[in-house]
């Protein structure tokens, strides 16, 4: 199809965006919005939400650097005084009634050894005020202290942290080679060699982040939510171990094809052959037998709606596994509809669903208060399922496909609008009042992160999917930042929040308070110097291309843009070696010193 001529006017707001990015061209001068871009509701609503993640940004860095200004300048004195008449103000008179009788002891000795050695401490005379293994950091606020659960099974801690630690790796792998593929965009000829190629490289990073890192993190946290939920033992941690071992087996195999070229015909997502796929696919259906017969042996009356999420991604993840792949009715058309299809309920119906399902449990668990309402997640649940599946076609608009067809992922898309709202009310509404928590919380911020991204991302798709917005962005970079902020911002940032919130449980190990800091500021920049300025020149190379400009002006123009996707994706890496130590500090690191002091705890800062 051919785009007619358009006006051009020389100076836009996006302009001076661009500008702000990367150096001004003659090229990035002439390919500027077109006279009614300003009004058309998709591109006003992609605006709006764009800026309301730049100031809450913004805002949450303000609040963060004044809180180091009030630090370094309040008086330790006045910290200390504080601290203690709110200690005091909490404590039941025999908990007072001891600490009196401990300070009124005429005599007190100390051995010298209370907190030596790998023994626990132990401190009968109430001296100790606070221990920690860090050392106190102005830049990081403190955090409170998750103590061990002693009342999870040893297996299921040892199925969780394998299904972790082998997610982490394929997370720092795969964010690897993507590193490798944006620097050959700023550099195209920094090597020869044919595995090595872009398109080679590009399908082993988006799978190997897709199968590996996500789905290995989602069935390893699910595996603890469905026991706990149900408060029963899971229901075979043999098939659990088989899982991991067949989804882990489908990555390695993969992505050696990949590099060595063989692949499914470039169907995105789906470019592992079907040899290779199937080994992924029994894993799911294995994992969904011990997930269903984990429900179905419960000990609660109700099905927390946690399951719910949970089984329902199962379900359309093996659905996709089988319709994607199976060939007698992908000819033609035909397998453009089902692209369509496979590559947006991969992301919806799968990532999406099963993360939503881990948040209703870790986000009231890490603010130890209940989801805000039932009914808002059984309406967030049901209309996912409704809506999210006729929405695959909205990518071919403009193509061959049946004008009705285009028409109702269009509709379906805008109906997307009730599960979002619905859901982000609910997990909003069960923050409200918890500000405190967020500060002493390292989990928190990333679920916070997390769920903004999810309104964001989930409002700007819809827009997308109108049919001006598909004409600009189709095609362009604005596609791959998109791509990024659901992955990444939405479902990586809820991952991770999840993570943080259940592995200290685990053995009863903290991570480093101020690398958590480091991990999540450098993932949220990282993810901010990615995605806008490819949303910005992917905006202007769409604008390009309507006004007839030669095709090699768009990629000159673009330039500027990729650089800055090299430097966020740079910064995300470093962020998931952060990561990866953080996750070793919690769950394989022998710990220096032990600290469970149940007593100290209920008389801290005394």
């Amino acid at each position: 199809m051919k785009n007619s001529s358009i006006p051009i006017k020389r100076i836009t707001l996006l302009t001076a965006i661009a500008g702000l990015i990367g150096p001004a061209s003659p090229v990035l001068a002439q390919s500027t919005a077109t006279t009614n871009v300003w009004t058309q509701p998709g591109i006003i609503g992609t605006v709006a939400v764009l800026l309301l993640v730049v100031v809450s940004v913004a805002l949450l860095a303000i609040v963060r650097l004044a809180r180091v200004v009030q630090q370094l300048n309040t008086q330790p004195d006045d910290e200390r005084e504080r601290e203690f008449e709110e200690t005091i103000a909490n404590l039941t008179p025999p908990q007072l009634a001891l600490i009196l009788e401990r300070r009124n002891a005429m005599t007190t000795h100390l051995s010298g050894v209370e907190l030596a050695g790998d023994s626990y401490a132990h401190d009968e005379l109430g001296l100790v005020n606070h221990v920690t293994t860090d050392m106190h950091a102005p830049l990081v606020a403190e955090k409170k202290r998750t103590y061990h659960s002693s009342d999870v099974a040893q297996p299921l801690i040892q199925l969780v942290s394998a299904y972790l630690v082998c997610a982490t790796f394929w997370l720092v792998f795969g964010t690897l080679v993507g590193w490798y593929v944006g620097v050959k965009f700023v550099r195209p000829d920094v090597d020869h060699l044919e595995w090595l190629s872009f398109g080679r490289l590009r399908p082993v990073h988006t799978n190997m982040v897709f199968w590996g890192w996500t789905s290995l993190a989602m069935l390893g946290l699910g595996y603890f939510v469905v026991a706990r939920t149900g408060n029963t033992r899971l229901f075979s941690y043999r098939l659990g171990w088989v899982s991991l071992l067949l989804i882990n087996a489908s990555v390695i195999i993969g992505s050696i094809c990949l590099m060595m070229g063989i692949n499914n015909g470039g169907g995105e997502y789906r470019e592992y052959v079907w040899p290779v796929m199937i080994l992924f696919a029994i894993g799911l259906i294995i994992a969904f037998v011990n997930f269903y017969q984990t429900v179905a042996r419960r000990s609660t009356g109700e099905i927390y709606i946690s399951n719910w999420y949970m089984l329902a991604g199962l379900v359309w993840a093996i659905t996709l596994s089988v319709i994607g792949y199976l060939p007698f009715y992908q000819n033609g058309l035909g397998e453009t509809v089902i692209q369509g299809y496979y590559m947006h309920m991969g992301v919806g119906m799968w990532f999406m669903t099963f993360t939503l399902g881990l948040v209703y449990y870790f986000l009231p668990m890490s603010i130890n208060k209940p989801i805000y309402s039932y009914s808002l997640g059984v309406l967030a649940f049901w209309t996912q399922l409704l809506f999210y599946s006729l929405i695959g076609t909205h990518h071919y608009v403009f193509s061959p496909l049946a004008w009705w067809l285009q028409t109702i992922a269009i509709v379906f898309s805008a109906g997307m609008f009730i599960p979002v709202l619905a859901g982000t009310t609910n997990f909003l509404m069960t923050l409200k009042g918890s500000s405190k928590h967020i500060a002493d919380s390292y989990s928190l911020p990333f679920l916070l992160v997390g769920i903004l991204f999810y309104f964001v991302g989930s409002v700007q798709g819809s827009m997308q999917a109108f049919r001006f917005t598909n004409l600009v962005w189709h095609f362009t970079d604005f596609n791959v930042a998109h791509s990024h902020i659901t992955m990444y911002g939405i479902v990586a940032f809820l991952l991770w929040g999840c993570i943080y919130t259940v592995a200290p449980r685990f053995l009863g190990r903290e991570p480093k308070q101020l690398l958590v800091g480091v991990h999540f500021w450098l993932a949220l920049i990282g993810l901010l110097a990615y995605v806008v300025p490819l949303m910005v020149g992917g905006t202007l190379k769409g604008l390009s291309w309507m006004a007839d400009k030669p095709f090699l002006e768009s990629v000159v123009l673009m330039a500027p843009f990729w650089l800055w996707r090299a430097i966020g994706g740079t910064l995300m890496l470093l962020s998931h070696l952060v990561f990866a130590y953080n996750l070793y500090d919690m769950l394989l690191r022998k710990p220096v010193v032990r600290t469970s002091l149940p007593r100290l705890t209920s008389l801290a800062h005394v």
